[in-house]
């Protein structure tokens, strides 16, 4: 086995605790991408794959498996806080760990900030005397609250909001059952896995690298490395069976749904406008409107817990880059009595707060958004399949390289990554390329002055 690296030399900061069960890293991933990720975009990937929307996370969940297993090799051999940062950091360099890290915040900042605009505005939909912006702002403040309380114990609740969640996913199984024996497939009992009409794999790889971003959020999970009881081993171990469990629910429940779409794949792809609320239809057609209540109200309480994850593990991203001296040293100081990076999470609150209100005040904040949170992971995740070969093949010199994991895997996880991003939309790879130069312009920076 490879001796794991340690933290760069010359780094300032404290110690984070390590209190985490390997249920507790379960619960912070499949939280941060929700048991029911599916039900905002089961239109759009219905009408995009001819109906092959059960086959499209199939196929997502192999592709994201391959950035799960470079995940597992990376975590071993470094175990710190910090995720892609830290493994870009011993993989390929410095500078490559920077842009890693620099990247990873982008999406790390943003997507809790999607989640709480996504709990505000479903929270506003059910009270609507209070404005969706306030009900975006009172879920950021609960929620860091517990984050500030340390890592347990937002854990423990995160637990009874997942369980709460996968509760809720059973009762619409179970309803999904029922009405398919009483009523019979609106469509072939195939064609979730088949399509319909007009199927092509070309259908697919585009619903594809859309589906491929339910899955962002498992890999915070490494993230928590230093505040994992019982080693690296638990964290590897905790990102695999967290993408395992997200692609078995997400196939489970699209599969129920398309058979049940009061609507076809080819009148969704006419009526654009008819597939955001597309899920919802079903469940009102199927089962009635107290069952799309209670799945519209774990969607605002989970995605607030979607955001706690996130928040935490941008926390710690601050927290690790600060530590050795990327960012400014306060944000790697940590609390004695709670074992958390406080001014960390502290500033990554303070952004979630600022990104998802001023979404909930705009007409179209949602939209610009989720439109930009996406391609930061995604680079991210390609330097993280380098930074497997950089260490085992460059940096090991080859002693312990295993070709089929330590090259062909991350290959293949790079492929995957390359084509999602070039089916990202034109503002994001804009912005992603705007954040990408400012990151380089940063570390030409911090260059400039050592040389000094």
């Amino acid at each position: 086995m490879t001796a794991p690296v340690t933290a760069a030399p010359g780094g300032t900061g404290g110690k984070l605790h390590r209190t985490l069960t390997f249920r507790d890293l379960v619960v912070y991933g499949m939280l941060f991408i929700a048991p029911m990720a599916p039900v905002g975009i089961f239109g759009t990937l219905d009408a995009k794959s001819h109906g092959a929307v059960a086959l499209v996370y199939v196929v997502a969940t192999v592709a994201m498996a391959f950035t799960a297993f470079s995940y597992a090799q990376m975590v071993r051999v470094a175990p710190q806080a910090g995720s892609v940062y830290t493994y870009a950091r011993v993989g390929l360099g410095e500078g490559a760990g920077f842009v890693a890290g620099w990247m990873a915040l982008l999406d790390y900042l943003l997507i809790p900030a999607v989640a709480y605009l996504f709990s505000g505005i479903a929270l506003h939909a059910l009270v609507p005397s209070v404005s969706q912006w306030v009900w975006t702002a009172v879920a950021v403040a609960v929620t860091t609250a517990l984050n500030l309380a340390g890592v347990r114990t937002a854990a423990v609740v995160g637990f009874l909001v997942l369980a709460m969640e996968v509760a809720v996913l059973v009762v619409f199984v179970v309803c999904a059952i029922f009405a398919l024996s009483d009523r019979g497939a609106q469509r072939d009992w195939l064609s979730p896995l088949t399509g319909e009409a007009g199927f092509t794999t070309g259908a697919v790889v585009a619903a594809v690298s859309v589906a491929v971003l339910s899955y962002l959020g498992f890999d915070a999970i490494a993230a928590f490395a230093e505040e994992a009881a019982g080693g690296s081993e638990r964290v590897a171990r905790a990102v695999l069976t967290c993408l395992v469990v997200a692609g078995v629910l997400f196939v489970v429940q699209t599969y129920l749904a398309a058979l049940l779409a009061p609507m076809s794949p080819t009148e969704l792809a006419a009526k654009p406008a008819a597939q955001g609320s597309a899920f919802y239809d079903t469940v009102d057609s199927a089962t009635g409107p107290w069952l799309h209540d209670l799945v519209a109200v774990s969607k605002a309480v989970g995605a607030a817990f979607a955001a706690l994850a996130g928040q935490a593990a941008s926390g710690r991203l601050l927290f690790a880059m600060a530590r050795d001296r990327r960012l400014p040293g306060v944000l790697s100081k940590v609390d004695r009595a709670s074992g958390v990076p406080r001014v960390a999470v502290l500033g990554a609150a303070v952004v979630n707060l600022l990104a998802a209100v001023w979404a909930a005040r705009r007409d179209d904040g949602l939209d610009r958004l989720v439109s930009v949170v996406d391609v930061g992971a995604l680079v991210a995740f390609a330097l993280l399949h380098l930074s497997v070969i950089g260490w085992f093949a460059v940096r090991r010199r080859g002693r312990e390289l295993r070709p089929v994991r330590h090259v062909v895997v991350p290959l293949l996880g790079l492929a995957v990554v390359i084509a999602v991003i070039a089916k990202a939309s034109a503002t994001a790879q804009i912005v992603g390329g705007l954040w990408l130069v400012a990151g380089l312009g940063v570390l030409g920076a911090e260059a400039l002055r050592g040389d000094r």
